[in-house]
């Protein structure tokens, strides 16, 4: 087996390293500023300076929808050669917007590409595309447990040249930029259908009467402004029948092919996060002395920082792999892979991110370092694109499988 990354993959690679060196890890103290500056003035909820003013420089620099695999619209590269890229940019968490490579928008024009018309990708892509909107994923709901779609209660209702959509979500990451311009949201069309064909998806613009949203909903006390994850009211929202995509009852077959390449990037960038909480871990203990010598020469400080390698190492390969299937036999054929990786790299980040927090002492739960903040993006993780508990059931599902198959 070949473990080297393509020519090409390499030569990104090599790029993106020289411009987060040049410009996003010397602007992480502005970032923050800037935040902080918007939140005095009561703009909280406006798009940030600097991210605004790189984006033009990534653009020029050809690091711009690296996500797509359509040569189309993207840069043409499969999922295992963006999959190191996803990581390069994760090792700083708002990264990925400015080469318009950040979570949901890359799943929402994912999901246009293969699912939408012609119109919508024209009045909704095309714009995503070149970074002039966002967007947002309106599928968790409060009343219910969201990790299985199919409890989901929102309607989505034919009447006559419209579908008129009433219900409550949350966690709509993304709705909180008031550059949001579309939801794609998920409802039941036919709730007497089979299981798995109740669902269905519309693209709703954001600028719709009836929409209102209730509040941002924080995470560890983080409310990821400008970004955001909103409660949201729909009700009574009426939007044309046009808006469907793929057609009524094929939610849940969307759902499923847009999650797979998300699950990939969530990883990968998670990987990214990992590496550079080990890193930090390093420095710390090279530069600080407690009980007479560096920390660097206790024997627990050398076990965890070769535990962390090793963790990171093993995730790694599996998300790699996980990739490579999906590139070479398709989303199906990986989803074992797939449901791994969701259980195996937020947990390996998390711990990880632990014990460099440790290493830090008080400061690395302060604003002083950016652990603490690392650590409740790894923990969220854990739920975003169905919890543990469900990638292991289908785990487990497919090992008894393969053992029911063979008596």
């Amino acid at each position: 087996m070949d473990f080297a990354y393509s020519p090409r993959t390499r030569e990104l690679q090599d790029r993106l390293h020289a411009f987060m060196a040049e410009h996003v890890y010397p602007a992480e103290s502005q970032w923050h500023a800037q935040i902080e500056a918007q939140t005095r003035a009561g703009r909280r909820w406006t798009p940030v300076p600097l991210i605004e003013e790189l984006k033009p420089k990534a653009r020029a620099a050809g690091l711009w929808n690296l996500f797509l695999p359509e040569s189309e619209y993207g840069a043409g590269l499969r999922n295992q050669d963006y999959a190191p890229l996803a990581e390069i940019m994760g090792a700083v968490p708002w990264a990925s917007e400015v080469f318009n490579c950040s979570a949901p928008d890359t799943g929402n024009m994912e999901t246009l590409v293969r699912y939408g018309s012609a119109e919508q990708k024209r009045r909704w892509l095309e714009p995503l595309l070149a970074g002039e909107i966002r967007s947002a994923f309106a599928m968790t709901e409060p009343a219910v447990a969201s990790s299985d779609a199919t409890n989901i209660e929102s309607r989505i209702e034919r009447q006559g040249d419209d579908y008129v959509i009433n219900g409550r979500k949350w966690w709509t990451s993304g709705a909180g930029d008031p550059r949001c311009a579309v939801y794609i949201f998920m409802g039941k069309t036919d709730p007497a259908a089979p299981r798995h064909g109740q669902q269905s998806m519309i693209l709703v613009p954001a600028d719709a009467p009836g929409i209102r949203v209730l509040r941002p909903l924080s995470v560890f006390g983080y409310d990821d402004a400008p970004h955001g994850h909103m409660e949201i009211e729909f009700e009574n929202v009426r939007v044309p029948a046009a808006n469907m995509l793929l057609g009524e009852g094929r939610g849940f077959e969307i759902a499923q092919g847009r999650l797979g390449p998300g699950r990939i990037h969530h990883c990968m960038r998670l990987i990214g996060l990992a590496e550079r909480a080990l890193a930090l871990m390093c420095e710390r203990a090279v530069a600080r002395t407690a009980f007479g010598k560096p920390l660097a020469q206790q024997g627990v400080t050398q076990e965890r920082i070769a535990q962390s390698r090793c963790l990171i190492e093993q995730s790694r390969l599996l998300t790699l792999k996980a990739a490579w299937m999906m590139d070479e036999a398709g989303n199906k054929s990986a989803k074992g892979e797939i449901a791994m990786i969701k259980v195996v790299a937020p947990q390996m980040a998390l711990q990880v991110i632990d014990w460099a927090i440790q290493l830090h002492g008080g400061a690395g739960m302060s604003q002083d370092f950016p652990l603490a903040y690392f650590y409740t993006l790894a923990r969220t993780l854990r739920f975003a694109d169905g919890p543990d508990e469900v990638h292991r059931a289908a785990i487990a599902k497919l090992e008894l499988g393969r053992i029911a198959a063979k008596r």
